[in-house]
């Protein structure tokens, strides 16, 4: 046990520590920004569309059973009027698995929610609604998976591709049904498949036969193909990042982004996030390897990736994300669980120079806040998180001129 604590050591020690930039402090304050959601609003998610429109989707709850999915993007600096994507009242809403929009740049959109299959308590498919860019309306949901198993399927990404068809990848559970529940022995999956506008399914393929039970999927589209990442898993429960490539219509095996070596029980629920910039590419995550509480982040260099960068070991629970903000930068974001918890970020350079770190705000660090969103958009950042003690949502914005 010693001698595997003193290897760990050494893998954790190629880890670039931070160097501070000396103009990290001259950054223009941060405002409050309104946005679209109403009262007893949650689960905000930001994100540019193909098109070049800022889109936030999240739910609106109107009782204890029923969920109105709405989106709305921002026009000449106001959001538009909201639109319900989708209502039911059998849905399951989870902080941490949350339904989320995904637009091409012809304005073709899809989105999805997780809806129950049985009376199971992680018994839940995803549902996939499609409105194309002529539409008015949409559709009536897709299910993307057709193994019938009334177990987990969730933790979506969604990538627009060029030809009006979108890539889907999701957690699935089919592979658990033998013992329902998070005590199973079969494994969780990473899947995926390919979605047109009608909502027929190609190249429905089985990416990774062993993951971690109920961690985000991430995923970005480059020049030279598109990249995933979610959270592994070993036979030795060493729950590490791994990322898979298409390029070609073809997928690389899986590989790890670092070998942090956390060896864990059970599902931390704090997945990767990746983010690129022509052909740049960067990934964020949160790891606890020797017990240590640390968010890293790492440049993707031709096949694999950089030494990871330390963004923070004070006093992070993780809940990260990131949005690359030109070849060589990127912006990392984080919750500190300290003794006031926050959000917080910092703009990291591929060099490891990083700005100081800065406060959007508090935070309760309750799981009901959520993952809190970023995005950047004509040369702004916007910040969105759950205000779970007021039952909203609340924005942020800053200037990065």
């Amino acid at each position: 046990m010693k001698l595997k604590h003193l290897l760990i050591l050494l893998l954790l020690s190629f880890c670039s520590t931070p160097k501070e930039s000396n103009n990290s402090d001259e950054t223009p304050e941060l405002k409050d920004f309104p946005n679209p959601s109403k009262n007893n609003s949650s689960l905000p998610y930001l994100i540019t569309g193909k098109d070049g429109n800022l889109y936030m989707s999240w739910v609106e709850k109107r009782d204890s059973i029923w969920v109105d999915f709405n989106y709305s993007f921002l026009k000449n600096d106001e959001w538009t009027e909201p639109e319900i994507i989708a209502s039911g009242s059998d849905w399951f809403v989870n902080w941490a698995d949350y339904p989320m929009l995904a637009v091409d740049k012809e304005g073709n959109k899809i989105a999805h929610y997780l809806a129950k299959s049985s009376s199971g308590t992680y018994s839940y498919d995803v549902n996939v609604v499609i409105k194309p860019k002529d539409s008015s309306n949409w559709s009536t949901p897709v299910i993307p998976h057709a193994d019938g198993t009334p177990t987990e399927h969730g933790f979506v990404t969604m990538i627009p591709n060029n030809d009006d068809t979108f890539l889907l990848a999701w957690l699935d559970g089919r592979n658990t049904e033998s013992n329902h529940g998070h005590d199973h022995a079969g494994a969780m999956t990473l899947r995926s498949a390919v979605m047109d506008l009608k909502g027929e399914l190609s190249e429905q393929t089985e990416l990774d036969a062993r993951v971690c039970d109920c961690c985000h999927t991430t995923g970005t589209q480059t020049p030279e193909g598109v990249i995933l990442a979610y959270r592994d898993r070993s036979l030795d429960e060493i729950r590490d990042i791994g990322f898979i490539h298409k390029k070609n219509s073809a997928w690389s095996k899986p590989q790890f982004v670092s070998s942090d070596a956390w060896e864990i029980k059970g599902c931390p629920v704090n997945g990767p996030r990746i983010s690129s910039f022509n052909n740049s590419v960067a990934i964020a995550w949160y790891t606890e390897a020797l017990s240590k509480p640390t968010v890293k982040v790492a440049f993707k260099t031709d096949s694999s990736f950089s030494n990871p960068i330390i963004i923070d070991q004070t006093s992070p629970v993780g809940r990260v994300d990131i949005e690359m903000i030109s070849d060589e930068k990127t912006i990392v974001s984080w919750i500190d669980g300290g003794d006031d918890p926050a959000i917080k970020y910092r703009v990291v350079n591929k060099n490891g120079t990083m700005s100081s770190t800065k406060t959007v705000s508090t935070i309760s660090a309750a799981r009901g806040s959520g993952f809190p969103q970023i995005e950047v958009f004509n040369n702004a950042l916007y910040i969105a998180w759950t205000d779970f003690e007021n039952q909203k949502i609340r924005m942020k914005r800053i200037s990065l001129d």
